[in-house]
């Protein structure tokens, strides 16, 4: 009864939430993830690792996927190249069974939630001063190229 519950609360989430609330939440799930596959690596459980590994990996894809360059072509381009960043250390750090590389891509990723987590408080403070519309959903251009993902 308590998994049902859980994934009728996760779908109604999804199913309310922002393009931006969606982005991190698909960051956030990549964060778990990651640590899934790093823990199978640690313990020498490699079936927990490859699943772990493989779920934040197809994660990484959506979030590159996802990428929209019509609204910011450069910071696209430098989003994708981080994430393509990320999804090659995962597989690097599979076939070398590199615990620490999965740290890398974990802190990449903590950085990103902590960057989208700003956008979406900066969004929610400029609909309280009617600054932005209350039925928009997508980050503005500006406020979108004002993102940095180096660190």
């Amino acid at each position: 009864m308590k998994q049902d519950s859980s994934n009728q609360y996760l779908r109604t989430k999804v199913m309310t939430a922002s393009p931006a609330e969606l982005r991190l939440m698909l960051i956030e799930g990549a964060i778990r993830f990651c640590g899934q596959g790093r823990e199978g690596l640690a313990t020498k459980n490699y079936e927990q690792s490859f699943e772990g590994l493989t779920q934040a990996k197809a994660i990484i894809m959506e979030l590159i996927n996802g990428l929209r360059p019509e609204i910011d072509a450069e910071l696209c381009a430098r989003l994708s190249s981080l994430y393509t960043f990320m999804y090659t250390r995962l597989i690097e750090a599979n076939l070398e069974k590199a615990p620490e590389m999965i740290d890398e891509v974990i802190k990449l990723l903590d950085y990103e939630r902590e960057t989208w987590t700003l956008l979406i408080e900066k969004l929610a403070e400029e609909r309280k001063s009617g600054a932005v519309s209350a039925n928009s959903a997508e980050p503005k251009p500006h406020a979108m190229s004002t993102l940095s993902v180096e660190g």
